[in-house]
């Protein structure tokens, strides 16, 4: 959880109002940025009432691409321009994170950014609507997951949902305030070569009241091969590379159709 981060407060309410009045739109202004591709630039989708597994998926989002290209819908108005604002500043938010990561693993400060080619990084706007739900016993908004990437910030209204895994038990995440809730990703554990843990996370539904969520990863540039940095395997490390080197555009790919991938690329132990 991250206070003090710079970001105003204004500008997260006024982008989390904005995510309110686009899922309030009539639902065919909505299905104009509809889509399977995963590549779409801009796509909303809507789970409430599909099945999966034994759960309903109970969910609407909104998947945006907004670094190194801003894409953005033009509804409802003014809408884009608080949203471009709000990527930028969390951009900044995780870069000045990763300074202390790369430090932390004995790197100078601007490692990362550079290794990952960050100027061109790949960073996703992901807004996701919870409705009320009248049977949430056996609905999920998003199923047991990583996110791909570095870090991911996010913020929710006053609805909580997000639990955590640690240890194979569930727990109830009550952010503060004006806060960030940082979760490292698949990439940071791949780089670190697992110094670092992917939080495995999932959003719960309620019969009470509608939950908003705003989730933004950021991630290498698509065509960056990830593999654990050279300088923690090998030589007097001693430490053999836990992962296999994947760019970050397959690792996506495949994570984003549902498959597993951080067990995918992870090395077992002989």
């Amino acid at each position: 959880m991250l206070v003090n981060h710079g970001v105003s407060e204004s500008l997260m309410k006024q982008v989390l109002e904005g995510c309110n009045e686009f899922f309030n739109l009539p639902m065919e202004e909505k299905m104009e940025f509809e889509g399977k591709d995963i590549w779409k630039p801009i796509r909303f989708g809507t789970g409430v009432d599909v099945k999966v597994e034994k759960f309903f998926f109970w969910r609407d989002f909104l998947k945006c691409y907004v670094h190194p290209h801003f894409s953005f819908p033009n509804k409802p108005k003014g809408f884009s321009e608080v949203a471009e604002e709000y990527s930028k500043r969390t951009r900044e938010v995780i870069k000045e994170l990763l300074k202390g990561v790369s430090e932390s693993l004995g790197f100078e400060e601007s490692y990362i950014e550079k290794a990952m080619n960050l100027d061109s990084g790949s960073q996703i706007f992901a807004a996701n609507l919870y409705p009320i739900c009248p049977q949430p016993e056996i609905a999920m908004g998003i199923p047991a997951h990583t996110d791909h990437g570095l870090l991911t910030l996010l913020i929710e209204n006053d609805i909580r949902g997000l639990q955590i895994q640690h240890n194979g038990e569930w727990f109830n995440v009550h952010p503060l305030p004006n806060s960030f809730l940082v979760n490292s990703g698949d990439h940071l554990e791949i780089l670190s070569n697992g110094r670092y843990k992917s939080i495995k996370h999932r959003a719960v539904v309620n019969n009470k009241a509608t939950r908003i969520s705003i989730a933004v990863p950021l991630g290498p540039s698509l065509d960056k091969v990830v593999g654990p940095a050279p300088e923690l395997i090998g030589g007097e490390t001693g430490r053999r590379a836990a992962y296999l080197p994947m760019t970050y555009k397959d690792y996506m790919e495949r994570q984003l159709e549902g498959k597993p991938c951080l067990d995918h690329v992870r090395i077992p132990v002989a």
